[in-house]
């Protein structure tokens, strides 16, 4: 009896999934953007992003063309994220309520600002570790010039409207103030909201609380016992 030896069955191959170009660079992108959150840019090649989008390495050359623009497109949308913060941040804000506004601000500026330069940011989007100190800057100004933007179409003229505005140049008193921080948090990221709020207070001439004295920031038995 003649007994042939039977090949296994081939699988299947996997159907090509057609996206649209837009769909696939989001994707990309996205990958780009967690490979370089969890181990660093300069530890991050195309191959790794390949893997974790799914997608051969050429599509990944395709769509992005060199790594360095790679890297643009991550920090542009790092950027377009934080400025969204804001303009939620914005829309969510109760009008009058300016301690609140910029404690709730101080917060949002906080999750979304890496205090060294390959120190993490505590936001809900992951941020690139910024393993080289020119890509930090690049990311800080793009992200102030964002707000900067997002400030002026929101905030500032809904403030306008209830309020005096105190301060001359408001643009660059702004950009002033946010790259005041960002140096301050750098070299002190332990530095209290209570500090940050009141610069913020004095540097656009906000209205003073009106509960404020000297020992506004002492704890109540410390209160009670210098009285």
């Amino acid at each position: 009896m003649d007994q042939r030896r039977s090949d296994p069955p081939r699988r299947p191959r996997a159907a090509r999934v057609v996206k649209a170009p837009d769909q696939r660079r989001e994707e990309i992108v996205a990958a780009a953007r967690l490979m370089f959150a969890r181990q660093g840019v300069r530890a991050t090649t195309f191959q790794h992003i390949a893997d974790e989008a799914g997608v051969a390495r050429s599509l990944v050359y395709h769509y992005a063309g060199s790594m360095d623009r790679l890297v643009d497109q991550v920090l542009d949308a790092c950027v377009a994220d934080f400025a969204a913060e804001l303009r939620a941040w914005d829309a969510a804000r109760e009008p009058g309520d300016i301690d609140g506004a910029v404690r709730s601000w101080l917060q949002l500026f906080r999750r979304n600002l890496p205090h060294t330069v390959d120190g993490a940011a505590r936001t809900a989007h992951p941020l690139p570790r910024f393993d080289d100190a020119g890509l930090y800057v690049r990311y800080l100004d793009r992200s102030i010039t964002a707000l900067l933007d997002a400030l002026e179409d929101t905030t500032i003229p809904a403030y306008a409207a209830r309020h005096t505005i105190e301060i001359t140049h408001v643009r660059e008193t702004f950009a002033l103030l946010l790259h005041g921080i960002i140096g301050l948090l750098r070299t002190n990221p332990a530095l209290g909201d209570d500090v940050l709020a009141d610069l913020v207070r004095q540097t656009l001439r906000l209205p003073p609380l009106p509960s404020r004295g000297p020992d506004r920031d002492l704890p109540t038995r410390d209160r009670d016992a210098d009285r």
